[in-house]
């Protein structure tokens, strides 16, 4: 018997097993991701019908709800809300940790606004913007003010991209 053959033959089984291993690893990995829970870390967010900004809005979410993973298409994560809605959450939305407002050990809920604690969050508030102003009285507001109540349709948004042929990169389209 000629040793050369019967090692290459051993290599090919041993490749094909090793293959198959990691592709059993990935699916493992892939399986124990889906069902995973996360908890949403921003005020609100648009639970989204495609993994895209521009998707529809199939419900709304809000700080600290716990949602269920089901797969994930770059920084996109397919999620099933508390209420048995699914759609598509940009993974800044999301963290590992179960959040819950507190403060001290009673329930905060009635502590502050969800707007305030968004705020916060971003380092900012109304007395931050009151100092600030007070400091930079020669600065006006007016224009940031009135694009703060602008809304903004995903359907508008897909118009003025297109119309500038804007290639939106992180799953826009």
């Amino acid at each position: 018997m000629d040793i050369r053959w019967w090692i290459g033959k051993s290599a090919k089984r041993n490749n094909t097993g090793t293959t198959l291993i990691v592709a059993l690893l990935l699916l493992a990995g892939l399986a124990w991701a889906a069902g995973e829970v996360m908890s949403v870390q921003v005020r609100t967010t648009n639970l989204r019908s495609r993994p895209s900004f521009l998707g529809s809005t199939v419900a709304e979410v809000g700080y600290g709800a716990q949602v269920t993973i089901k797969s994930t298409r770059g920084p996109w994560v397919e999620v099933t809300a508390p209420d048995g809605a699914t759609g598509w959450l940009h993974e800044s939305a999301l963290s590992e940790d179960e959040l819950a407002m507190i403060s001290g050990t009673i329930d905060a809920n009635t502590g502050a606004s969800s707007e305030e604690i968004a705020l916060a969050g971003k380092g900012f508030n109304d007395q931050v913007e009151n100092e600030y102003q007070k400091k930079h009285s020669e600065l006006d507001y007016t224009w940031v003010d009135l694009m703060e109540k602008m809304v903004i349709t995903p359907e508008q948004a897909e118009t003025f991209l297109a119309a500038g042929q804007v290639e939106p990169s992180e799953g826009g389209r």
